[in-house]
């Protein structure tokens, strides 16, 4: 890619190390104009202070977005719908959340007559290659810029020392206390990373954060009626809801009774295998409750090829 060509490129901003070194990496590399995207998808994190970290760091346009409805509405229900589960148990709350952040930059650079789009996934996972067939779906002829291909900093070290360098302020870099990388939004929490890395070494009770031990659940059931429209979640025991507030609400209820806990070794897209962990108790629910609809309503050839064809869309 010619470096001279790029005057302006909008950035899937967090305000975490990586976007924040990613910034000024931009300006230095590309001499180019850097405008930051910030979306809201439910991840929990106030995300308002990313943009005081990207103005300290000389940015001009500044894009934070609720996205939170669209989300749900627009991409984790669609999914539902095809009771979606990757290789048995990962409910894609990560993979499903890049299409809508690729969508957005791709609109904004749009809006702004932006030369190319970036992102801080790195070169040896799934995020790139979401983030980037999610681009070249709305517009094949977007430049991307993948800094994690092209510079260096291949180390924590290194990433530190720029920042120390830049003057570049970071709230938290991470501790042995809580070692992991995680990626959450409305759908799930995921963990990787630490000590997950050895597949013989139990997960830490403290790392969770959304669904209790099983020890810890009330003795007590709970009983909930969901009320579906065309497929979709639209009451929780009789009253009426939007997506994001019914995700979120069942997130709650099914946590307190240890709902939708996963550790998995999945094949990633790059060939790659990975541990996770993952956290998706509202989603649980629902795909139980669709697949007992789907028992009542579909007849048997229409719910055998759906199992059919349901892993390799997936």
């Amino acid at each position: 890619m010619n470096k001279t060509s790029i005057a302006k490129v909008v950035l899937a901003y967090s305000g975490g190390l990586d976007t924040s070194v990613i910034v000024k990496w931009l300006q230095e590399t590309y001499g180019c104009e850097v405008i930051t995207f910030t979306a809201d998808i439910g991840q929990g994190n106030e995300i308002e202070p990313a943009r005081k970290k990207a103005q300290d760091l000389g940015v001009r346009q500044i894009f934070i977005e609720d996205l939170k409805e669209e989300f749900v509405r627009d991409f984790v229900f669609p999914m539902f719908r095809a009771n979606t589960i990757y290789e048995s148990e990962y409910m894609l709350g990560t993979s499903i959340a890049r299409p809508l952040i690729s969508k957005r930059l791709v609109e904004i650079a749009t809006e702004t007559g932006a030369d190319a789009i970036s992102h801080g996934a790195t070169g040896k996972g799934n995020d790139q290659v979401r983030f980037e067939l999610g681009a070249y779906a709305l517009n094949s002829d977007i430049k991307i810029i993948a800094p994690w291909r092209e510079w260096n900093l291949d180390s924590r070290t290194k990433l530190l020392s720029f920042c120390e360098r830049h003057g570049i302020k970071i709230d938290s870099v991470g501790s042995n206390k809580f070692p992991y990388s995680t990626d959450a939004n409305l759908l799930h929490i995921s963990y990787e990373g630490g000590d997950l890395e050895d597949p013989w070494c139990e997960p830490r009770k403290e790392m969770w954060q959304w669904t209790r031990d099983i020890e810890d659940t009330p003795d007590e059931p709970e009983v909930l009626t969901l009320t579906f429209s065309h497929g979709d979640v639209i009451e929780i025991n009789d009253e009426r809801k939007t997506p994001a507030q019914i995700l979120k609400e069942l997130n709650l209820i099914a946590g307190i009774h240890g709902i939708g806990r996963s550790d998995i070794v999945e094949n990633r897209f790059v060939g790659m295998k990975s541990r996770g962990c993952y956290e998706t108790p509202g989603g649980s629910v629902i795909l139980r409750a669709r697949r007992a609809i789907e028992s009542i309503t579909l007849d048997r050839e229409v719910l055998h090829f759906k199992d059919e064809i349901m892993p390799k869309y997936a």
